[in-house]
């Protein structure tokens, strides 16, 4: 343990960070990028402790790795690809999804892999993994500011290494058994205090810094999956893939109760009755909807879209990739749940496609931002605004 930097009794999260960025700048341990603050840090000698993971047992074992994209953490994601294993990474604060696969080219270089483990290999030489991409991740690799020989971690601060393993456990990629390792220099192993860590926090079960492989035999469990009553609309908003989470754990009949609606939960909410209110709600009749099956397809509007025809307003939103399990009954329970109802819905599923009229390009253009990410029957839909604004009379 670095003496200078174990932080006074009730020292906060924050002022242990800033503690560790301090000294990690102050003593000339910090490495590009900086300043290291309100980043998980790079550091001197980051890529000798990362180098050790190769004589690890679980990492030897390990055919499938998430590694953060954090700069200290290349050395890892390089020793990855060149094992051949898969190389999972997080899509940069969640924005476009959970994970990219990093695919390096057939007969790639071992310049081509250096290049493959940096930030552009990432965006270059990656594919998408949605929701359901079946991912099985054998070990997980996170960046810290600072952490406890006990495993008890500290990130940078937004949450999101946590909420990735949360997500990785909703979606079945991660068991209470994966191994999680973190690369940290030496002055970053510090003693925290245990009142400090949050249900939602990650441990980790390997420190590895350029002197010393840590085993924690850590006995705090790890996350269990998401805490949506931490989790808030502004969060949701920003990770699509949680949206859809959230959709698929509702469901499923489970609580998913946000944030800033908690405070007003009444014991009439429990999951079986919110199970009860879904099943209502999609039984309900839609009186002012009309419908008609026309051959492989189905369109259904409601009152408003005849006067609106002519107004040359409508604007429609194209959503592909829809798998041939997924029934229309799906597709209009979620576009309800997400607040992107059409006024007229034109479905194609014979042709993995349907296509929805809103009343304006700005109502249009609301409905792709909350659709975006939406997974459904193990696809990512592709939503976007169709290439032709024509109105359809």
């Amino acid at each position: 343990l670095c003496p200078r930097l174990c932080p006074p009794p009730g020292a906060s999260k924050w002022d242990v960070r800033e503690k560790v960025w301090d000294y990690l700048e102050a003593s000339g341990l910090a490495d590009f990028p900086r300043p290291v603050h309100r980043r998980i840090p790079n550091f001197k000698g980051s890529r000798q402790a990362c180098c050790s993971i190769k004589e690890l047992d679980v990492f030897d074992r390990a055919r499938e790795i998430k590694v953060d994209p954090d700069k200290p953490l290349e050395g890892v994601r390089l020793a990855a690809l060149q094992a051949r294993k898969t190389l999972l990474v997080p899509t940069p604060r969640l924005r476009t999804g959970l994970f990219n696969r990093i695919v390096p080219p057939s007969g790639a270089t071992k310049e081509i892999l250096r290049i493959c483990a940096t930030s552009q290999g990432i965006k270059e030489y990656s594919v998408p993994v949605g929701l359901d991409g079946k991912a099985r991740v054998d070990l997980v690799v996170v960046g810290s500011v600072a952490v406890s020989e006990k495993g008890w971690r500290i990130g940078k601060g937004e949450g999101y290494a946590d909420m990735e393993y949360a997500m990785m456990v909703s979606m079945g990629a991660v068991q209470a058994d994966t191994p999680v390792i973190t690369i940290v220099h030496d002055c970053q192993v510090v003693d925290i205090a245990e009142e400090l860590l949050d249900d939602h926090d990650l441990t980790v079960d390997y420190i590895l810094t350029p002197t010393r492989t840590i085993k924690t035999n850590c006995k705090r469990p790890k996350p269990q999956g998401i805490i949506w009553h931490k989790v808030s609309y502004e969060m949701l908003e920003k990770i699509p893939i949680l949206k859809s989470l959230r959709y698929r754990e509702k469901q499923a009949g489970k609580e998913v109760a946000l944030q800033d609606e908690h405070s007003d939960l009444t014991n009439a909410n429990t999951p079986a009755v919110l199970n009860e209110k879904a099943k209502a709600e999609n039984t309900r009749p839609q009186t002012a909807m009309g419908s008609a099956q026309i051959g492989q397809h189905y369109v259904e509007s409601d009152s408003l879209s005849p006067r609106l025809e002519g107004s040359g307003m409508i604007t429609t939103v194209y959503v592909g990739n829809i798998p041939p399990s997924v029934r229309v009954s799906e597709l209009k329970c979620a576009l309800r749940e997400f607040r992107a109802t059409p006024l007229r819905l034109n479905w194609q599923g014979a042709q993995h496609r349907a296509f929805l009229d809103y009343k304006d390009k700005a109502t249009a253009e609301s409905a792709v931002s909350s659709l975006k990410g939406l997974s459904l029957g193990g696809n990512t839909l592709r939503v976007k605004l169709a290439k032709n604004q024509r109105n359809k009379g």
